[in-house]
């Protein structure tokens, strides 16, 4: 599986495929200003200590704010035997621009 898509190809492949899971990894004051509905969140810094609660037979999609915290996270996630995990290029930001215009920018 590819390791980054676009963020319309996150939300195509999530509307297509129920198991897909967008998980968050940007801090609390970020999720404040925008969110991607139905998104699981998790802190970046809280990866560590909560990912074996992560399920490893779902596609997990990895987003920040821009991308580079969240492919941070698909590295540590593969590194930990996780196999299904792509990192959303441009994060929430591309999804603001790319698929709903109504989430704030920051």
């Amino acid at each position: 599986m590819n390791k980054e898509i676009s963020a319309l190809e996150a939300s195509i492949l999530r509307n297509n495929n129920e198991d897909v899971i967008l998980l968050d990894v940007r801090d609390g004051s970020e999720l404040e200003i925008c969110r991607i509905e139905n998104a699981l969140h998790i802190p970046m810094n809280e990866i560590p200590e909560r990912c074996e609660g992560l399920p490893l037979d779902r596609p997990l999609i990895v987003f920040c704010h821009h991308g580079m915290r969240s492919m941070n996270v698909l590295h540590y996630l593969e590194s930990r035997g996780f196999e299904n995990v792509i990192n959303m290029g441009g994060g929430i930001h591309a999804w603001a621009t790319d698929v709903d215009s109504s989430t704030p920018l920051y």
